[in-house]
């Protein structure tokens, strides 16, 4: 399947769109760092990202310590953010919706 890069001001959107998620200096990646009540939630959020995610063929870039996960989002195909990485984000924040500290 072939990714296609955002555009600029597709990319300026993201902040508005997605609430937490922030693009990278060189505008390649989006990130966010979820906070939970504990880990148990924290490794549930995973849990159904990681669902999400395998559904959408769209693996994230994350590190979890106890109740919070940092989660990086890029195309690595496209070589920068696609609308797959703004899916998954919106699947990450409906996955953390309820769980968040």
């Amino acid at each position: 399947m072939k990714y296609e890069k955002l555009e600029p001001a597709a990319i300026d959107q993201i902040p508005v769109e997605l609430s937490g998620w922030t693009p990278a200096d060189d505008r390649l990646s989006i990130s966010k760092t979820f906070k939970f009540r504990n880990f148990v939630e924290a490794f549930g959020f995973m849990t159904e990202a990681a669902l999400a995610a395998e559904k959408l063929n769209h693996h994230p870039e994350w590190f979890n310590v106890y109740s919070r996960v940092e989660v990086k989002l890029t195309t690595h195909d496209a070589g920068g953010l696609t609308d797959h990485d703004v899916k998954l984000a919106k699947a990450m924040d409906k996955a953390a919706a309820g769980r968040i500290n």
